[in-house]
């Protein structure tokens, strides 16, 4: 059980190395921990915070507020990502409307780990959507068009390969939540202080507001 419990050992300068694991073919198909290394491709796929994660252990929770499903899990420690706290991570959140399951790509958790524990928050990550299916995300671009003019809901949303959250503090003020998110610089962050949530990704750094 050790060898499914910890997904890839991790030393300070391999961080990101170990991060990409979860997203080989070989992990995504099989819900196995890859055997191979990552390759240089890989490395380049998002962009490397300013700052690390804290050292210790990584604890995450969350409140689904669609499903109102709860999960207060440690997905790394001992110098590597822990197995079972990710699958655990992809249940909770999956695409609550097809039930459909993908992996949660483990720098975005890295992301959120980082942010709530700059600001010390004792909630959980509030959930207004996480992975998307394909079927999903047309849906609501459409919807997003028909209330909006115009739709808000990217075509080929990084919500869909686990790459990308819309997420709140309760116990931090959006504004500050966003700054911080954009002053770690590892990937795009959206505003939208109407909707309550401010969205997450490891994409390329970039911002916008929405509603």
């Amino acid at each position: 059980m050790t060898d499914r419990r910890t997904l890839l050992k991790a030393g300070p300068g391999l961080l990101v190395a170990a991060s990409v694991g979860l997203l080989t073919r070989a992990a995504v198909a099989q819900e196995e921990p890859p055997s191979e290394p990552v390759s240089a491709e890989d490395l380049n796929l998002a962009p490397t915070p300013v700052r690390p994660p804290p050292e210790g252990p990584r604890r995450l929770a969350f409140r689904h507020l669609h499903t109102l499903e709860e999960l207060d899990v440690v997905y790394w420690k001992d110098g590597g990502y822990v197995w079972d706290g990710l699958m655990s991570i992809k249940t909770l959140l999956r695409d609550f409307r097809s039930t459909e399951e993908h992996p949660i790509d483990v720098r975005l958790l890295d992301i959120l780990f980082t942010l709530q524990a700059q600001f010390n928050s004792t909630e959980p990550y509030r959930i207004i959507s996480a992975f998307r299916s394909p079927a999903t995300n047309l849906a609501l671009q459409d919807r997003s068009a028909q209330a909006n003019g115009k739709s808000e809901v990217a075509t080929k949303s990084m919500h869909m390969e686990g790459k990308a959250m819309d997420v709140r503090l309760n116990d931090v003020a959006l504004t500050a939540f966003r700054d911080a998110a954009l002053a770690l610089k590892g990937g795009g962050v959206g505003y939208y202080a109407d909707s309550g949530f401010v969205h997450v990704d490891i994409g390329r750094v970039r911002t916008w507001q929405g509603t």
